[in-house]
C-alpha cells in the first residue's frame, strides 16, 4: 500500500476513535441498568416506585388483602423502607438502627392510627394465619449452626465455655440483684430484662423466647416480645460501647490483648481465630441442595414441635439443638450443610426486615414499648453486660487467655444477633473473632433460653 493511502487509512481509523470517544453513552440499556441497580434494601429503585404507586392505588381501592403476593409486597416495602432510614442515620448506623426502625416504626404507626386500618388488618391476618414467624426461625437456626465450622463449632465450645458459662452466671446474679434494688422486683429483672440480654439477639433470642413464654404463661407473644425486645437492643449497644472502650485499653495495656487471638499462639490459638465461620461454599452449590436444606430446616422444626408436645420445650428452641447435634454428629452431608448456609443467607437478607415489619404491625404493642424505658431498665441492662464482660476478662486471664478478647466475646453474647456481632466487633476492631462471637450469640443464647425456660415451666 502507498505511503499516503496508509496515512490517509491512519488518519480515518484516528477519526473514528475520536468520535466513538467523543460519543455519548446510550442511555438505553446500560444507563437504564445502572437506574435499576440503585436499591432500597434489596428493591430495585424502579421496582420501589412501582411498589408505591401500586400498594397505593390497591389501598384506595380496598383491594388489600392478606393472601402471599400482596403481603410479600407490603411486607418488603414497609421493612426495608424503614430499615433503610436507620441504616442511614450517623452514629446509630452502627447499633442495628434498621432492626430498631424496621420494628419500633410500624408499631408506632399502629398505635397513633397512621397505618391505613386494611393493611393493618391484612398483616396481622397473614402473620397469624401463615405462621410466617416459624418458617422464619426455622430457616435462620438450623441454616446458621448447619453453615458453621464443625471444628470452629467443637474447639471453639472448649476455648469459651468457662469464661462465657461463669460471666452468664455471674451477670445473671448481678443484674437482678441491681434491678431488685431499684424496685423492678426479682421476678421482672431477671426474665424479663437480664435474661433477654443474652438471649442471642431478636430472630434467635427474643422472639423464641417469647413465644416460650407466651406458650408457658398463656398470654399474647407480642406482649412479652415488646417487653424482652428493648433489653436485647440496649444490652447490644451497651456491648458496642464497652468493647470500643476495651480497643483502647489494649492500644494502652498490649500485654492485656492479642490483637484478635484469644490465647498466644504456641497453644494454637492462632490459626483458629483466622477461621471464617461462614466460608464462601455457595459458588459450586446446586438448586436442590439449597431446597433439600430448607425442607431439613422444616423437617427439625417439626421435630421440635413434636419434643414440644412430649416435654413442654418450645419447638424452636428444642429445633435449635437438635441442629446443633445434628452439626456435631455429622448427621448431615456436607451438600447440605452448603445449602442450609445458603437459606440461612437468603433468609436473613431478604425476610428479616419484612418480618420485624409484619411483628411490629401484629406483635408489638407500642404503648407496653415505651413503659419498658426507664431509668432502673437502663442501669440494670448496664450492670448486666459490664459483669458479663468484666467476668469473662478475669476468667480468662486466669485461663492464660487475653483477657481483652475473653470479655469482647462475652460481649458478643449479649449483642443484637448477628448484627450486634458485626458491631461490637468492628467497635472492638477484633473482627477475627467473629467464630467464637458467633458460637457466643448462637449456642450461649441458645442455652440461655432453654435453662430459662425450662425453669419457668417448673414454677409456673
Amino acid at each position: 500500500m502507498p505511503e499516503n493511502s496508509q496515512t490517509q487509512a491512519v488518519s480515518c481509523s484516528g477519526e473514528r476513535e475520536m468520535t466513538d470517544l467523543s460519543a455519548p453513552a446510550s442511555f438505553w440499556p446500560t444507563g437504564w441498568w445502572r437506574v435499576m441497580d440503585l436499591k432500597i434494601g434489596i428493591i430495585s429503585l424502579p421496582i420501589y416506585l412501582i411498589l408505591v404507586a401500586l400498594l397505593t392505588v390497591l389501598t384506595m381501592e380496598g383491594e388489600i388483602k392478606s393472601d402471599a403476593p400482596t403481603m410479600i409486597a407490603v411486607l418488603v416495602l414497609g421493612g426495608f423502607t424503614c430499615a433503610e432510614i436507620g441504616k442511614r442515620l450517623p452514629v446509630l448506623h452502627h447499633i442495628g438502627a434498621g432492626a430498631i426502625f424496621a420494628t419500633f416504626i410500624p408499631s408506632a404507626l399502629v398505635y397513633y392510627q397512621l397505618l391505613p386500618a386494611s393493611i393493618v388488618k391484612s398483616i396481622v391476618d397473614f402473620t397469624k394465619f401463615t405462621n410466617f414467624l416459624y418458617i422464619y426461625i426455622a430457616a435462620i437456626i438450623v441454616g446458621s449452626i448447619l453453615g458453621m465450622d464443625r471444628q470452629v463449632l467443637i474447639k471453639g465450645f472448649l476455648k469459651i465455655f468457662v469464661p462465657l458459662g461463669l460471666g452468664s452466671i455471674a451477670a445473671g446474679a448481678v443484674g437482678t440483684l441491681v434491678g431488685t434494688l431499684l424496685g423492678l422486683g426479682a421476678y421482672k429483672t431477671f426474665f424479663f430484662i437480664v435474661v433477654p440480654i443474652m438471649a442471642g439477639g431478636v430472630g434467635e433470642g427474643a422472639i423464641p423466647l417469647s413465644i416460650g413464654y407466651a406458650a408457658i404463661l398463656g398470654q399474647p407473644q407480642g406482649d412479652f416480645f415488646a417487653q424482652v425486645l428493648p433489653p436485647v437492643m440496649l444490652g447490644s449497644l451497651t456491648a458496642i460501647v464497652l468493647s470500643g472502650m476495651l480497643n483502647f485499653v489494649g492500644k494502652k495495656y498490649p500485654h492485656l490483648t492479642g490483637e484478635g487471638r484469644l490465647q498466644p499462639s504456641e497453644s494454637g490459638e492462632g490459626d483458629l481465630a483466622n477461621v471464617s465461620t461462614h466460608d464462601d461454599k455457595t459458588s459450586a452449590i446446586d438448586i436442590t441442595s439449597i431446597a433439600g436444606a430448607g425442607l431439613t430446616a422444616i423437617v427439625l422444626y417439626l421435630l421440635g414441635v413434636m419434643l414440644f408436645h412430649l416435654i413442654g420445650l418450645p419447638a424452636p428452641v428444642a429445633m435449635l439443638f437438635l441442629a446443633v447435634v445434628a452439626k456435631l454428629s455429622s448427621a448431615v452431608s456436607p451438600r447440605l450443610q452448603s445449602g442450609g448456609l445458603v437459606v440461612y443467607r437468603f433468609v436473613q437478607v431478604g425476610m428479616t426486615y419484612p418480618l420485624l415489619f409484619a411483628i411490629g404491625v401484629s406483635l408489638t404493642p407500642w404503648n407496653k414499648l415505651m413503659a419498658a424505658f426507664t431509668i432502673a431498665n437502663l442501669i440494670t441492662i448496664v450492670a448486666t453486660v459490664f459483669t458479663l464482660m468484666a467476668t469473662g476478662a478475669f476468667i480468662g486471664r486466669l485461663m492464660s487467655m487475653y483477657p481483652i478478647e475473653t470479655a469482647i466475646v462475652n460481649a458478643c453474647h449479649s449483642g443484637q444477633g448477628g448484627t450486634g456481632d458485626v458491631a461490637i466487633l468492628t467497635a472492638a476492631n477484633r473482627m477475627q473473632l467473629m467464630p467464637f462471637a458467633q458460637i457466643a450469640t448462637r449456642i450461649g443464647g441458645a442455652i440461655t433460653v432453654t435453662l430459662v425456660l425450662v425453669i419457668l415451666k417448673w414454677f409456673a
